[in-house]
């Protein structure tokens, strides 16, 4: 059954070794930097109850007669991903801004091991049994799922058994009860998720010596011999009034420290089988590159609408060069939009028989989307003005002495004041200028792995023997030559 807030809060209380800023966390839900985040969540658990939006975050499974989140459903229609892709659209609206580890974006990465079941029996058909075991216990326990992939990585130009062996995370010793591994992995909301697929990162797989490298699993985040030393968060750094996303909606990475921790065998997913790991990562992205590329186009409307808000408080909205660099921002918001909405719409049958969103379409509009997103997000700096660089606080606007001179100077006409001048300003400097904006731009660029990754998907997905066939038609090229796939 579907989790309330509280419930979730609750699930996550105690029990696990988490620093941040030098300060053991005792409690996730109530420090300062993560209430705010595990709120979102909490949040979208509780959305699932209540009535105005229970429809859209859950359906009623059939047989059971219990309802169960939308985001964690297995995609066998296009009506499935238009109800995950509303879905998606009323948790932004919800937190008012982008959230982007939240479950439904991760649970996806099982469904591409779904598909690879005959690859995993190669090895032993109880792996593929624990694929399809993990898949129904998320749909019918409704974890918070995240997903495990960066390692430290050490030095690149040597192989890891010629360094520390720890730098990518590997099997140490077996068990009668699993697998022990030690290493280290980055995720993004480790400490306050229920579990983690963990899996291996991009590496050269047909060293057969790196299989103890090759391992995926289900980590419970709770396990013994966890450590979480996360990054620094925003929330609680400088006052809500000043920095609204900053304090809302900022996600704790965190170094998980994997210090020769067991793994039942009921949750390995694959091990010492190289090409189990060059599956998975070449398919990684099969189905979660989806709601990754929708939070795009979320940012993408943030960033329109706090340039057009901007230029029409100050009357420039009407000047033909303002309007081209809206124009711009309106193209690129459509060329997201055009590649979710077709990848949909030209679904394809996936091998594990689910409904896949159309790969080339999908590959390609994820490279558009974050290709393009850090000059989208210098245009959207450029229409929102030096102000938002330069405005003063919330402190000042509200103070007698120094706020009747920026009351004057703030305050353009009868219908825009001085403080929704103020709290426009503070969204667009958060959203573009600040340094939570800075450490999102730079996420984005890698949290679905790095630019030649997803160009590589691209290259895989798309079918070239249409151009090739055309071009050989058209210049006369002899029969014998082969189009190819």
């Amino acid at each position: 059954m579907i989790r309330t807030g509280d419930e979730y809060r609750e699930s996550i209380r105690g029990g696990r070794e988490i620093w941040i800023n030098g300060e053991r966390v005792e409690d996730v839900t109530t420090h300062p930097m993560f209430r705010p985040i595990v709120d979102a969540r909490a949040r979208i658990y509780d959305l699932a109850h209540e009535k105005p939006t229970r429809d859209v975050m859950s359906y009623q499974d059939p047989e059971t007669g219990e309802r169960h989140s939308v985001g964690n459903k297995l995609p066998r229609s296009r009506e499935d991903w238009q109800d995950k892709r509303r879905a998606v659209d009323a948790v932004l609206d919800e937190v008012r801004g982008v959230v982007t580890r939240v479950g439904d974006e991760t649970v996806g990465e099982m469904w591409s091991l779904y598909d690879g079941r005959d690859v995993l029996d190669e090895v032993d058909p109880r792996f593929s049994d624990n694929v399809s075991r993990h898949i129904e216990r998320s749909v019918r326990l409704d974890p918070f799922h995240v997903s495990a992939n960066t390692d430290p990585k050490g030095d690149r130009s040597k192989r890891p058994q010629d360094q520390d062996p720890d730098m990518l995370l590997h099997v140490v010793r077996e068990t009668d009860s699993g697998i022990v591994v030690r290493g280290a992995k980055y995720e993004t909301a480790a400490p306050y998720a229920h579990q983690a697929f963990v899996k291996p990162t991009i590496a050269n797989w047909g060293d057969s010596e790196l299989s103890d490298y090759a391992v995926g699993f289900i980590m419970d985040m709770s396990s013994p011999g966890l450590r979480y030393i996360c990054r620094t968060g925003f929330a609680g750094r400088a006052p809500e009034a000043d920095y609204p996303l900053s304090n809302r909606v900022d996600e704790i990475d965190a170094l998980v420290v994997f210090d020769d921790v067991e793994v039942p065998w009921e949750n390995v997913l694959f091990y010492r089988h190289t090409k189990a790991a060059a599956y998975i990562r070449s398919t990684l992205h099969r189905y979660s590159a989806f709601p990754f590329v929708q939070r795009t186009l979320r940012l993408a409307d943030l960033m329109i609408g706090a340039a057009l808000w901007n230029v029409r408080q100050t009357g420039l909205d009407r000047n033909p060069a303002v309007q081209e660099k809206l124009a711009q921002l309106a193209c690129y918001r459509e060329g997201v939009n055009a590649h979710l909405t077709a990848s949909i719409a030209m679904a394809e049958t996936s091998p594990g028989g689910l409904a896949m969103p159309n790969q080339s379409l999908l590959h390609a509009g994820r490279v558009w989307a974050l290709g393009q997103l850090p000059a989208m997000t210098h245009l959207a700096r450029e229409l929102c003005g030096g102000q938002i660089c330069i405005t003063p606080d919330a402190a000042s606007f509200g103070h007698p002495e120094p706020g009747k001179w920026i009351e004057k100077f703030y305050t353009l006409n009868d219908e825009w004041t001085a403080e929704d001048r103020r709290r426009l300003l503070a969204f667009a400097r958060d959203l573009l200028n600040s340094d939570y904006a800075g450490h999102r731009l730079t996420f984005q660029l890698f949290a679905q792995s790095p630019p030649f990754a997803q160009s590589a998907a691209v290259y895989r997905a798309f079918d070239f023997a249409g151009p090739l066939d055309l071009v050989k038609q058209a210049a006369g090229l002899s029969d014998t030559i082969a189009t190819g796939s």
